[in-house]
């Protein structure tokens, strides 16, 4: 039996007055890549928000590992092993690539720095060419892998990313996506959102798709790349 990581039970998430996430539940299991597709606005990055302690939910309850982080400060969060690369990747521009991944690993002991440090230029060479680079200066592609690798240097047990393939060109994407592939396959748990469907559903065991705050379809990456519905709505069918 699947042991789950993560059950995101009966949330709702407003800003202001704007009910963004409506009685949304939904499970990952341990060693799984489960995305969320939907339209802008449909409400996926709310729900990373939400469960990274960066907005709250009204109703309902987040348990990560056993343990209920509904009201868990977002440091704590990390701390526990659930790390969150953010829509726009957010690097530290003006300290170095090699300083943004120290950054990362601030909730973990001294010692682990330099074998975190080494498994992350060992996924990532091009950070490791670059270590001494500006942040500000690598590229969109080098940007959000320095934004993933420093999310790993949390000692992070399941990843969330945030639209990882957006502005990117075509052969950066299929490079990101295979880095979800390598990570997958090590046995890191991934909760991905994006905007590219097709890719976002190759590389899933299971998705839920979106829409207006609701949670209308799941099943199966393979099962929802067939479904004509999705086909139509988000895979230009």
């Amino acid at each position: 039996m699947a042991n789950t990581i993560l059950s995101v039970e009966n949330i709702n998430v407003y800003y202001g007055n704007i009910h963004a996430v409506h009685d949304i539940s939904f499970h990952v299991n341990e060693g799984e890549v489960v995305t969320l597709i939907g339209a802008n606005g449909a409400g996926k990055s709310t729900n990373l928000k939400t469960i990274s302690g960066l907005l709250r939910s009204k109703t309902g309850d987040i348990v990560y590992n056993g343990k209920s982080i509904k009201t868990m400060p977002a440091h704590k969060i990390v701390a526990e092993g659930l790390a969150h690369v953010p829509e726009g990747r957010r690097v530290f521009l003006r300290m170095s690539v090699e300083e943004n991944l120290e950054m990362g690993g601030y909730t973990q002991p001294g010692s682990t720095i330099q074998p975190n440090l080494e498994k992350v230029f060992e996924l990532f060479p091009r950070l490791k060419e670059r270590r001494r680079q500006m942040a500000g200066t690598l590229s969109g592609g080098e940007q959000q892998m320095l934004a993933m690798g420093r999310a790993l240097m949390s000692g992070a047990k399941m990843l969330m990313l945030d639209e990882p393939s957006m502005g990117l060109s075509p052969l950066l994407v299929q490079e990101i996506f295979d880095i979800i592939r390598d990570l997958h396959k090590q046995g890191l748990t991934i909760l991905l959102v994006e905007q590219n469907a097709q890719m976002a559903l190759s590389v899933a065991d299971r998705a839920y798709v979106l829409e207006t705050g609701r949670i209308f379809m799941e099943g199966t990456g393979a099962e929802l790349l067939t479904n004509e519905r999705v086909q139509h709505a988000y895979l230009g069918g």
